[in-house]
């Protein structure tokens, strides 16, 4: 819940002294309980350009969400850091256009945007199922994109 609580000077003729704005409630209790158990599993193998589900988990505020008892959410490797760590680019079904929302083609089935301004440094732990590989292309666009961030 988020409490705004109205102005000490303003009118209160009959209007409540507190709004109450609801929004999707977050469980990071269980959340935290999925992220006990993917702490002791053993990374995966990875390579650049895999789609991945992986584990997001409960986040704050903007930062995007993993979905369902996994907490996960398709993901494009877009640099490795080694074994243990990558860099992945959440992925979004969301046809809302923006200069940081790269098409990248059907994924499972679904038409997907990558999410630029959530990317992340994930561990190798959280990479869940295998999807399979973005095309060359659709990569290409994805790293120039990428690179406009910095």
């Amino acid at each position: 819940m988020l409490y705004l609580t109205a102005n000490q000077g303003a009118r209160r003729d009959n209007f409540l002294d507190v709004i109450i704005l609801t929004h999707m409630e977050k469980d990071f209790d269980a959340w935290n309980e999925v992220k006990k158990k993917t702490d002791v599993e053993e990374p995966r193998l990875y390579t650049v350009r895999e789609l991945w589900w992986c584990r997001l988990g409960v986040n704050v505020g903007t930062e995007q969400d993993g979905k369902g008892g996994e907490y996960a959410r398709p993901c494009v490797i877009v640099r490795g850091f080694g074994p243990d760590a990558c860099m992945v680019v959440p992925l979004s079904t969301s046809a809302r256009e923006h200069p940081l929302r790269i098409s990248v083609g059907e994924v499972e089935g679904r038409e997907a945007r990558a999410n630029l301004s959530q990317i992340r440094v994930v561990d190798a732990r959280r990479l869940v199922r295998k999807i399979g590989f973005l095309d060359k292309a659709h990569f290409a666009a994805l790293r120039k994109a990428a690179r406009t961030l910095f």
